[in-house]
């Protein structure tokens, strides 16, 4: 009982911690909170409704597709124009992205929720020890692994990555050196899409639908696990999501049926909690690390 609940805790807290990746990233290289993130993931479960029919990597390329486009349509739109607006106008416009987004997939293609049948090979399961696990949370697993590996490995290893990091670190001095300052903003937006367009087949396949509303409680979750982890260090992100999974699971699991409507107020408190005593988060970081 208690090993099946660690794995269910497990499973959710990988999910969770893929939400906070990309906005974790956006916000350590450019220091916008973006809260037009959670419509990309919203979109990104959408092209998972319009391929349904289509063999499910048909359908999650698709949604790294359309997410990576929209995520680097609105940097070029909406916030190149402001780079150098302060951090509360970029805020508002991130808003402004977001409800337009959302409005616009309402009026025309979603107007309202659709269901998406789930694929048959991530509903089946396996039993070791009397451990039930299913084949979503084992791809879960793997997917949050390979790409906060991916992306550390981007960071550290790569061209690129020397970018993303000298513009966190100061982002005229780089551009001063050499740094390409559009294509590394650009850059960084096509990565929070990839992450995105990855929380929203999870989302879907857990969910079995999708609504134009549907990206505001991921988006949440991601800024409070980021916040709880470290906003600027991508594995106290990562953390910080995954601990804050865990902790829904367990209160799932443990709570009485009559307290299990507090269960969110129960979470949130240890979460004021935490951030009482670590204010700067669990891994805090003055610029995008990895480590």
């Amino acid at each position: 009982m208690i090993l099946q609940i660690i794995v269910d805790m497990v499973g959710l807290g990988a999910t969770y911690a893929l939400l906070t990746i990309g906005i974790a990233l956006l916000f350590g290289i450019l220091g916008l909170m973006n809260f037009a993130y959670g419509e990309i993931i919203m979109i990104g479960a959408f092209a998972m409704y319009l391929f349904k029919d289509y063999p499910w990597f048909v359908g999650v390329l698709a949604a790294v597709v359309f997410a990576v486009v929209v995520s680097v349509l609105t940097e070029r739109l909406a916030f190149r124009p402001l780079r150098n607006a302060d951090p509360v106008t970029l805020m508002i416009a991130s808003f402004a992205v977001s409800l337009a987004l959302q409005s616009v997939m309402r009026m025309t293609v979603l107007p309202r929720t659709q269901g998406v049948p789930p694929q048959p090979f991530l509903t089946e399961s396996i039993t070791v020890f009397g451990i039930r696990v299913t084949v979503l949370q084992i791809v879960t697993l793997v997917l949050c692994g390979v790409l906060l590996g991916g992306l550390a490995l981007l960071m550290k290893k790569t061209p690129l990555g020397v970018q993303l990091r000298a513009s966190a670190e100061n982002f005229q001095v780089a551009k001063s050196l050499g740094v390409k300052g559009s294509f590394v903003i650009m850059s960084a937006f096509a990565i929070a899409g990839v992450m995105a367009a990855a929380s929203g087949v999870i989302l879907v396949a857990r969910q079995g639908a999708v609504s134009a509303e549907m990206g505001l409680t991921p988006l949440l979750i991601g800024i409070v696990g980021a916040v709880v982890g470290g906003m600027s260090n991508l594995k106290g992100a990562a953390l910080g999501g995954l601990l804050l999974g865990m902790g829904t699971g367990l209160l799932e699991a443990t709570l009485p049926t009559d307290l299990i409507a507090f269960r969110d107020a129960f979470l949130y408190s240890a979460v004021m909690v935490v951030l009482v005593i670590r204010p700067q988060g669990l891994l805090s970081g003055t610029k995008v690390r990895t480590s």
